[in-house]
């Protein structure tokens, strides 16, 4: 076995309802993010983003725009791309579950200072910077 790490690939949806934004907290990692997950074996990167965010938060949304891309290591050391996409929820329901214990839906600022992560905060406070 070679010693390159394996890249991860993941997408993600930065999720809008009513002007606010969506941000969940993980309890495996005590962290706030934005909802994302690995893709599965052959999947498009945009089913893994609507899959993974519905998975997540209980939300079914449609795609909008695709965002900046985030490249970061993992907490293996493994290089990591995730790509987002602008999404609007259109249906669902938020419940607990093993990944995501809660879900706010915040003003992009608010979430933007609460999420854990700079990547996100970054891609967060891009939607309020003029352009």
């Amino acid at each position: 076995m070679s010693g390159i790490a394996r890249k991860v690939h993941a997408a993600g949806g930065l999720v809008e309802r009513d002007g606010l934004v969506a941000v969940v907290h993980r309890p495996r990692y005590d962290d706030w993010s934005l909802p994302k997950g690995k893709l599965d074996p052959g999947e498009s990167w945009e089913h893994a983003a609507l899959r993974e965010v519905e998975e997540e938060t209980g939300l079914r949304c449609e795609l909008g725009d695709e965002l900046d891309e985030v490249r970061y290591h993992d907490a293996r050391g493994r290089p990591k791309l995730v790509r987002y996409w602008r999404m609007r929820a259109t249906g669902g329901e938020f419940e607990p579950n093993d990944e995501v214990d809660e879900l706010r839906w915040l003003t992009a600022a608010d979430a933007a200072r609460l999420l854990t992560y700079r990547h996100d905060r970054e891609l967060v406070a891009s939607l309020v910077a003029p352009a």
